[in-house]
This record gives structure tokens, C-alpha cells and sequence, in this order.
């Protein structure tokens, strides 16, 4: 009885959720996307009568000199610039402060986030506390920034967070390590360049990790009880496209038209969770993330094919669908075994890319505290197709013990 009230108060709140969600502006970036599409929308700060950049990166894109193009067509179309490349992976509230620091005192007027998740956040977050006199402890959370910040241009350099297009920043408390989002439209970037040549050094390991977190947004998405038409779209083609080429770009770096493709699906993805929102497998892995420091898109990929286990009988004609638009089978077998075959293409790939089914850090003792954390933050925020409670969360994770 308890447990079903319990689940009542959480499909009424997001179904409150739903509703703000649908009062908020949809703000989308400009998209240049296609080989040397970074330096094109470099081009166009110079019409924006930019005078000063600031770029946030991190220390390893910085020595590898990908910025290096980046900043010859700003001194070419007379735009300042100073190179900020401190961001470390899950970056904390003190690499965000230093870096407007940093902004404040170079005097920058515009902020250029180069690299993965990681760069792109700490950038949306520096944008914004340069025009918000708040400190960044109080923007946590959703609908707290109250002024635009400083226009903002993304560059991933991996495709999986989708950040360059989501309403979120998430990052961490060095006190707790716990992960901390920044939910507004004011953090969204003005353009965006899905630029393949700058994606194609990227490590195999790092290529299926962050590939894998898009695969984990579209999905969570299209089976969110929040997914709507459009993001349905989103959704589905971005799955379609990681599908075909994922195991083609951790295979082949250099190919170009996997890389393109692969942007562009992280792109989407982002674009449809950014509105239906994410599910069970995030809060797991944000949870295993703080506790281990696993690399976030390495705890999705591991979490997903149990989660979609999970949540298989209550959502069987979605992944039917999803096994359809993959061709992995027609409607006249059934939306059982259609879903099967999805489940089952799911965890193919992750052998294709040598993405372990085990936590190796895992250690049973802390599986109590991450069921129930990563139980709060999904029942606060996600759109759940089906419930699960202490018990049946904690199994589900003992199955990922080592």
C-alpha cells in the first residue's frame, strides 16, 4: 500500500514536472556541422562585434594543438583571445570560479567551450556567473539563473553528451563529489559546431564510452513518459545512426563520415532528452560516477542493457519500435521478440566496443547508500516508465558485482 501511494507522488510530480517543462523557452543553438564547420562559426563571432574570447578547454586538446585553427581565424577576423584549459574531467565548482576569474580579469566579452562534456559545462556555467552576481552553490538546481550570460559557442570534440545543446551543466561539489546540475535555457549555447576533423583522434575507448552516453540519452528519452513527438524524432534517428556508426568509428578513427555521423547523433540525442529527460540508468551511473569515478559514459554503458531488462515488460512496444527503425526485425514478429532483439542488439554492441557487464570497483557493502541515492535523484527527476524500490534496485546492482 505504502509503496504504491509512493509511486502516485511520483507520477504526480512529474507530471508537474511535464508541465513546467512545457512553459520553458526552447532555446536551440545555431548548428554548423560538417569538416572545418568550427572554424565557419569562428568566422561569424566576428558579426556578432565580439571583441574578446575566452576558451575553455582542457590541458590535454591544448598540448595536442586543436585549438590551434581555432584561434588563426580569430586573429585573422581581428578577435581576441585567452585560453583557459584547466577543465579537469568532472569538473568542480572551484574550476568553474577560477575560470571567471580568469574571464574577469582578460576581460572577455564571449566564451569558447573546446572538448567533451566537461569543457562544454564548465563554459556554461562561466558564461552564466559572469553576468549573475550569485553565487554558484544558488544556480544549482532548475530555473535559478535569472540573467542571459555571456554569449557562448560550443565545440565537442566527442560525441556523446550532447551538452552543446541540452539545458543542463552538471558539476561537482569538491566538498561531497556529488554531481550537481544546473538546469535553465540561459545555459544553452548560441551556436554550435559539430566539427568531424576534430573528433577523429579520439582514443577507441573514449569513442564507445561517449558514444554509448548517447546511445543511453536517446534511449532513455524515447521510453521516458515525457517523450513526445518531436522527441521521438530526435530519438530514434539518433539511435539509427549510433547503431550503424559506432562500430564504425571506434574501428576506423579516421573515418570521416562515422565521425559526422556520430556528432550528429549525439546532437539529437541531446536534443530529445533535453525535453523528455533521462531515466534509472543515469541516476545509477551519476551515483557510481561520484562513489568510483568512473567515467560517466562508461558507467552508462555498463548500466543500460539491465535497466532495459528492467523495464522491458512496460515498455515492450517502444523497444519493439526501436528494433524496427534499427532493422532488426518487421512488426509480424511480435513487440516481444522485436524488444528481445533490441536488448539483445544493445548488449552485442557493448561486446563490440569491450564494455565490461560488471562494476569492477563495485564493492557490496556501499550497494545500499547508491540504491537509495540513485532511487531519490530518479523518483525527484526522471520520468520512469516503471518504478523500482530499495530492494529491487539493490538486486539490480548486486547482479553488477564483479
Amino acid at each position: 500500500m505504502l509503496r504504491s501511494l509512493r509511486i502516485c507522488f511520483y507520477k504526480c510530480l512529474m507530471v508537474m514536472l511535464k508541465l513546467v517543462a512545457r512553459l520553458l523557452p526552447q532555446a536551440r543553438p545555431v548548428i554548423y556541422a560538417g569538416p572545418d564547420s568550427s572554424l565557419q562559426m569562428c568566422r561569424s563571432m566576428a558579426c556578432l562585434e565580439i571583441k574578446k574570447v575566452l576558451i575553455v578547454t582542457d590541458p590535454v586538446l591544448k598540448k595536442l594543438g586543436l585549438l590551434d585553427k581555432l584561434t588563426q581565424v580569430m586573429d585573422e577576423n581581428a578577435i581576441e583571445w585567452f585560453v583557459y584549459s584547466d577543465v579537469i574531467p568532472d569538473p568542480t565548482y572551484t574550476i568553474v570560479e577560477e575560470g571567471v576569474s580568469v574571464l574577469r580579469e582578460q576581460n572577455c566579452d564571449a566564451v569558447l567551450a573546446v572538448g567533451g562534456g566537461s569543457s562544454i559545462d564548465a563554459a556554461k556555467v562561466i558564461a552564466v556567473l559572469a553576468t549573475n552576481d550569485t553565487p554558484l552553490r544558488k544556480l544549482t538546481g532548475v530555473l535559478k539563473v535569472k540573467k542571459p550570460g555571456l554569449p557562448l559557442f560550443a565545440v565537442p570534440t566527442t560525441a556523446g553528451t550532447g551538452s552543446e545543446v541540452t539545458i543542463a551543466a552538471v558539476i561537482s561539489d569538491p566538498d561531497t563529489h556529488q554531481k550537481t546540475p544546473i538546469m535553465d535555457p540561459k545555459v544553452v549555447p548560441v551556436a554550435a559546431a559539430l566539427d568531424p576533423l576534430l573528433m577523429v583522434g579520439m582514443p577507441p575507448h573514449i569513442t564507445a564510452a561517449t558514444g554509448m552516453d548517447a546511445l543511453t540519452h536517446a534511449i532513455e528519452a524515447y521510453i521516458s513518459t515525457h517523450a513526445n513527438t518531436e522527441t521521438d524524432r530526435y530519438a530514434k534517428s539518433a539511435i539509427k545512426m549510433i547503431l550503424k556508426y559506432l562500430p564504425k568509428a571506434y574501428g576506423n578513427g579516421q573515418d570521416l563520415q562515422a565521425r559526422e555521423a556520430m556528432a550528429l547523433a549525439s546532437c539529437y540525442a541531446g536534443l530529445a532528452f533535453t525535453q523528455a529527460n533521462l531515466g534509472y540508468v543515469h541516476a545509477i551511473s551519476h551515483n557510481l560516477g561520484a562513489m568510483y569515478q568512473i567515467p560517466h559514459g562508461l558507467a552508462n554503458a555498463i548500466v543500460l542493457p539491465y535497466i532495459l531488462e528492467y523495464s522491458q515488460d512496460a515498455v515492450t512496444d517502444r523497444l519493439a519500435q526501436l528494433a524496427v527503425a534499427a532493422d532488426l526485425g518487421t512488426t509480424d514478429l511480435g513487440e516481444d521478440k522485436l524488444s528481445e532483439r533490441f536488448i539483445d542488439r544493445v548488449k552485442q554492441l557493448c561486446k563490440e566496443l569491450n564494455i565490461p557487464d560488471k562494476v569492477e570497483p563495485l564493492n557490496k557493502t556501499d550497494i545500499g547508500s547508491l540504491a537509495k541515492a540513485a532511487l531519490k535523484e530518479a523518483h525527484y527527476l526522471y520520468p520512469v516508465p516503471k518504478y523500482m524500490d530499495q530492494r529491487q534496485c539493490t538486486a539490480l546492482l548486486t547482479r553488477m558485482l564483479p
